[in-house]
């Protein structure tokens, strides 16, 4: 049997198959109740390792089906966001998120977003770059340009003209990588200039100490020594 035909059981079907495991029936038994085989069986057990998964819950935060459908009947009745909030002590921007994510005020139904909002809430989520191509071929062409993780996001969340080509090719056209900063080189320090050489002034501008006569100042004559030698 195909393996994506093993995966068709409803919810309901489900949990009674779980239910039929932990009680401790075979894989033929199971199998036989739903009109399939044994090995069908044993695929479904064998993605939770055997282990009966937790009972999904709604989150007290979450908007119930009964707040939803309020918000529905508040739109048909031409109700303004605030109005509809203020009704259901919800926020205003909860209230009006939940109406833009699901069609706007003219294709909102309440059902169908409880159903996308259950949904969504599934984990874990498939990886964007695994079911777009273009994207990914775009991001592999950013790395290809040693662009990081980080320049890649805040590229892609800039909005960008319409563009023909497929593939990467509007991306290297409308922005390229945006170099890292480098340090701006400093100018070479100069050496300081050698102290000044002081030179000795002459003895004739050097201050006179006091009693000291002036070198400029003839000497006084010499008196002659009169006597015997």
């Amino acid at each position: 049997m195909a393996q994506g035909k093993r995966d068709r059981l409803s919810t309901e079907q489900r949990i009674d198959m779980w239910r039929r495991w932990k009680a401790g029936e075979s894989l033929h038994d199971i199998g036989r109740a739903f009109g399939k085989g044994h090995g069908s069986i044993r695929f479904l057990l064998a993605q939770r390792g055997g282990i009966v998964p937790a009972a999904r819950r709604r989150s007290p935060q979450t908007l119930t089906l009964a707040e939803r459908e309020d918000i529905s009947r508040g739109i048909a009745s031409g109700s303004s966001i605030s109005e509809i909030a203020k009704g259901l002590q919800r926020a205003v921007s909860t209230v009006s998120r939940e109406v833009a994510r699901h069609g706007g005020r003219p294709l909102y139904r309440a059902s169908e977003a409880d159903r996308q909002a259950w949904e969504s809430a599934l984990r874990p989520k498939v990886c964007l770059l695994a079911i777009d191509e273009k994207l990914r071929t775009i991001v592999a062409s950013k790395l290809i340009l040693d662009w990081s993780p980080e320049q890649i996001s805040k590229w892609l969340k800039v909005p960008h003209p319409p563009h023909t080509n497929q593939g990467a090719h509007h991306a290297n056209s409308h922005r390229r990588p945006r170099p890292h900063p480098q340090p701006r080189p400093q100018p070479a320090r100069q050496p300081d200039p050698p102290p000044a050489q002081t030179r000795a002034s002459p003895l004739t501008q050097r201050p006179l100490r006091p009693g000291v006569p002036s070198p400029s100042t003839p000497n006084p004559p010499l008196t002659p020594i009169v006597g015997r030698i």
